[in-house]
């Protein structure tokens, strides 16, 4: 394992923090703005000692994560589906892959009013946009897998009397795991993204953070604001580095996941 030098990014985010301190101090001086760009002391004062908001910013947080990882979920199962049906023939893979760059195209901010008329406003919605946003990374990734394995390895197999089924299970889809891993990490990141989409669209139910982000705007609530910002943004990286860790774990020996 390589050492990771923590003192380049702790710089790094030193100068960020500078640099916000000033951004806030020019609003709230020059344009008495204070509420618009909030000082980091006040944003991280809003998330831990305010007891009432930190406990509604969990509640929210919780709803979040159950939107990303059910979208997530579904995005993975569908995308890997998808990918291995595509492997199996190139007459289905120019059939069909089409369809998948259309899907990552589609203008979701625009088609969301529609979600909501046919599938309510409430979690179903909130998860139908997650996986829109999350499967493409998941159908590419996979179909890159299990294309990329070398033509040898596919010879060797068919001269033994291999079939369809077992060349996918024993031989593409272990040789593909670290662009599917790629492609979780990718996928993670954007459903987290299509979770907080998802909520600021469909108001009804359970809310989650981008409820909490336009609520705390409407409010001029800056500091909470940003705490919302701040705390899915984090949930995206938490997210990125656990999939990044899963990866290493299962194929860090014999591939970089870097």
């Amino acid at each position: 394992m390589k050492r990771i030098p923590w003192w380049q990014p702790s710089i790094v985010f030193g100068l960020v923090v500078a640099f916000w301190y000033a951004i806030a101090a020019w609003y709230d001086k020059s344009k008495e703005l204070a509420f618009v760009v909030p000082y980091p002391h006040l944003v991280l004062q809003e998330a831990v000692t305010d007891g009432q908001f930190r406990q509604q910013l969990l509640e929210n947080l919780f709803q979040t994560i159950v939107v990303t990882a059910t979208g997530l979920l579904i995005a993975t199962v569908i995308g890997m589906g998808w990918a291995v049906l595509m492997s199996q023939a190139r007459w289905l893979e120019h059939s069909l892959y089409p369809y998948a760059v259309i899907l990552q195209t589609i203008p979701i901010l625009a088609i969301v009013p529609l979600i909501g008329t046919i599938f309510g406003y409430e979690f179903t919605s909130r998860v139908i946009v997650t996986v829109m946003i999350a499967l493409f990374p998941m159908v590419s990734n996979t179909l890159f897998g299990l294309a990329s394995v070398d033509r040898a390895q596919r010879e060797l197999f068919r001269l033994n009397g291999a079939g369809r089924f077992t060349t996918l299970t024993k031989l593409q889809l272990p040789a593909a795991l670290p662009a599917i891993f790629v492609g979780l990490r990718t996928a993670a990141g954007l459903a987290v993204i299509g979770a907080i989409v998802g909520d600021q669209f469909f108001q009804r139910g359970t809310p989650g953070l981008g409820v909490l982000i336009q609520v705390s705007n409407s409010r001029l609530n800056g500091p909470g604001t940003f705490a919302a910002i701040i705390t899915a943004s984090l949930l995206g990286v938490v997210v990125f580095l656990l999939f990044g860790l899963l990866g290493r774990l299962v194929t860090g020996k014999w591939a970089d996941q870097s």
